[in-house]
């Protein structure tokens, strides 16, 4: 299961498209408000919230990272979204790829 949340709005990937995706951080960065995405996967062997630097407060488990875990923070990592300015486009390409992974 991935979801994504952007701001107050959380759904399954999915039910989101790319055209969702750009429009919710376009029209929070036109009103001048902070754009906090996160996403949540769960599946077997993966259990991980990754959130945008907006979002506040510092990550970190309980645990190390497995094998697959560090792909996906890899990724997120590759994409940028570890970054203030981050793109919707980065956003989507992360999901495209990490769904492949999964």
């Amino acid at each position: 299961m991935i979801k994504i949340k952007i701001g107050s709005a959380e759904t399954t990937i999915e039910q989101v498209d790319e055209q969702w995706i750009n429009q919710q951080i376009n029209r929070r960065r036109a009103d001048g408000a902070v754009v906090c995405v996160q996403v949540i996967i769960r599946e077997l062997d993966i259990d991980m919230r990754l959130s945008t630097p907006s979002c506040g407060g510092r990550g970190g488990g309980r645990r190390l990272p497995n094998h697959r875990e560090k792909e996906i923070f890899n990724l997120w990592s590759a994409r940028g979204l570890d970054q203030p300015e981050f793109t919707g486009g980065a956003v989507v390409a992360f999901l495209h790829q990490v769904r492949r992974l999964l």
